[in-house]
């Protein structure tokens, strides 16, 4: 049963093979932290919906050109099943969903949640060793990191983290700590990431060969 248990995991455990899903999410992570620290009376402010869904798209099609002409070639294709591709899209629907109602709820009662959003990272640390650092040893010191900022962010002072948010939001002492909790988050995994998903792919370029010329 173990066995078979490897084999289903294997195309989710593969995907990160080169690190590119990890270099793809902390460029992502990067990218909306900047989006979420424009002032607001920026022209980018205006149009950082557009600029985010831009940023999502080159993400995602950049990592799949690099996988169709360096990683694929090398260590060849594996595909998701259909289970996991609809699985993933229902989870992804939940949230985007879930979310947005969330905010309105705390920012109409004028919850403190900023020690609960800053924890969040927890959950995402737990999420990266399940997916990632299982697969690599060395990965799980990547998922301590994550949770050891996440917890250090939770410890840093109000008026830092509002100092963090947007113009727009310091007006708001709920939106004013929780945008700079999620700048300062969104800093720091995306940073992470970034260096674990650039070793990773330095890795797999050193280790893998590229296919030969053809007709050689």
């Amino acid at each position: 049963m173990d066995q078979v248990g490897n084999l289903l995991d294997r195309p989710r455990l593969y995907y990160n093979i080169d690190g590119l899903g990890e270099l793809g999410g902390g460029v992502l992570s990067l990218g909306i932290a900047l989006l979420l620290s424009l002032p607001a009376n920026s022209v980018w402010h205006k149009i950082s919906w557009f600029l985010f869904l831009g940023l999502a798209l080159a993400i995602r099609y950049g990592i799949e050109a690099i996988k169709t002409h360096i990683t694929y070639p090398r260590t060849g294709f594996v595909e998701y099943r259909r289970s996991d591709r609809r699985r993933t899209s229902i989870i992804s629907a939940v949230v985007a969903a879930l979310v947005p109602v969330g905010l309105f709820v705390v920012v109409r009662r004028h919850w403190d949640i900023t020690a609960l959003a800053s924890l969040a990272g927890l959950a995402f640390a737990a999420a990266y060793a399940y997916n990632i650092a299982r697969a690599v040893r060395w990965k799980w010191a990547v998922a301590c990191a994550i949770a050891l900022g996440s917890i250090a962010i939770s410890f840093l002072p109000a008026d830092v983290l509002a100092a963090m948010a947007r113009d727009s939001l310091v007006t708001h002492p709920v939106l004013a700590k929780l945008g700079g909790v999620m700048v300062v988050s969104f800093l720091t995994y995306g940073g992470v990431l970034l260096i674990s998903g650039g070793i990773s792919f330095l890795f797999y370029l050193r280790h893998t060969q590229a296919p030969p010329p053809e007709g050689q």
